[in-house]
């Protein structure tokens, strides 16, 4: 004779879910006490991401440009059985990989196509091996978004200090088929649109202090657009003696610069760093520099750390 098991049977109870769920929230509370008391810590050092992009050396960043440019056609070739590749020619032919001599400040325009039937994507490093450590504004395309058969595209390079660098196809592996040139600096020659202008005893001295919106969209020196003392225009003369003072009132980092072309934040001249994308001012860090005006021209004053000039961290540096 059998009888039907009508029992229920509990897996667990309300009391032992409470206890679990009160050991969570214990855990919880006590790793966000662990974190906000460690702040300081979590935010003394710039984001790996900055330090990654900026590199140790500011290798692309000459104090004086020579107003050089050197203008240099490369092709991606292969071989037939695709073994061996190179840039405009094959090994033993002429044009194989050409060697390109320039002096700190000279300027590198490539011209880059791809003759091939692979992807190629093309960028100077000072790297001996491998495809990383690519200098910022020398690349064209990437190994992720290559050139297709056929496209083509344009870089420029300028050596901040003399060595031999490489000029590659950075798609895994092509560099060791063949895909690598040498760029061979030396020092400078002097003169040029940033050569060190004769002072005029004439001194001038600005507060550029890093400013953020509420959301961190918007970055700006001295004050947010639509307020007064955003992004001030300075004018001065070639030759006077100008100190720039910045302090991060943000809650990010920041680094000051003067360049000569704001979507470049490696294309500071003068002299003029605060700081660094690599080694940046922390929230309530200061600091300043003391520079001479340079040769007449349009420059900007920017926010050093990759795309805050982007974010509105720039204004007009005019030198007369």
């Amino acid at each position: 004779m059998s009888h039907d098991n009508q029992q229920t049977i509990y897996r667990t109870t309300p009391a032992r879910t409470g206890k679990m769920m009160a050991i969570m929230l214990g855990i919880c509370i006590v790793g966000g006490v662990i974190f906000f008391a460690m702040w300081d810590y979590w935010i003394s050092e710039a984001p790996p991401v900055v330090a990654m992009m900026a590199g140790d050396k500011d290798l692309a960043a000459p104090a004086a440009q020579t107003g050089k440019t050197i203008t240099q056609d490369l092709v991606f070739v292969e071989s037939s059985d695709f073994r061996t590749l190179a840039f405009n020619a094959l090994p033993g032919e002429p044009d194989n990989n050409p060697t390109i001599n320039m002096n700190v400040g000279d300027k590198i325009v490539f011209n880059v196509d791809n003759a091939g039937k692979s992807f190629h994507a093309f960028g100077v490093t000072k790297d001996t091996e491998g495809f990383g450590g690519l200098i910022p504004g020398s690349e064209v395309a990437s190994p992720s978004n290559p050139l297709k058969p056929g496209e083509s595209g344009t870089a420029e390079f300028i050596a901040g200090e003399e060595g031999t660098y490489y000029y590659i196809c950075t798609v895994p592996g092509h560099r060791e088929q063949g895909m690598v040139g040498e760029i061979i600096v030396g020092p400078s020659q002097g003169g040029g649109s940033q050569a060190a202008a004769a002072p005029t005893g004439v001194s001038h001295d600005f507060t550029l202090d890093f400013v953020e919106s509420s959301d961190f969209r918007t970055l700006a020196f001295n004050a947010l657009p639509g307020e007064d003392g955003h992004n001030p225009e300075i004018r001065v003369n070639s030759g006077d003696e100008v100190t720039v003072t910045s302090d991060n009132l943000g809650k990010s980092f920041h680094a000051f610069g003067v360049v000569t072309n704001p979507e470049d934040f490696n294309s500071i001249v003068m002299d003029s760093a605060i700081a660094s994308a690599s080694n940046p001012l922390k929230p309530g860090e200061g600091g300043s520099v003391t520079f001479t005006a340079g040769a007449p021209g349009t420059y900007y004053y920017i926010c050093t750390v990759p795309g805050h000039a982007l974010q509105g961290m720039q204004g007009s540096f005019i030198v007369e």
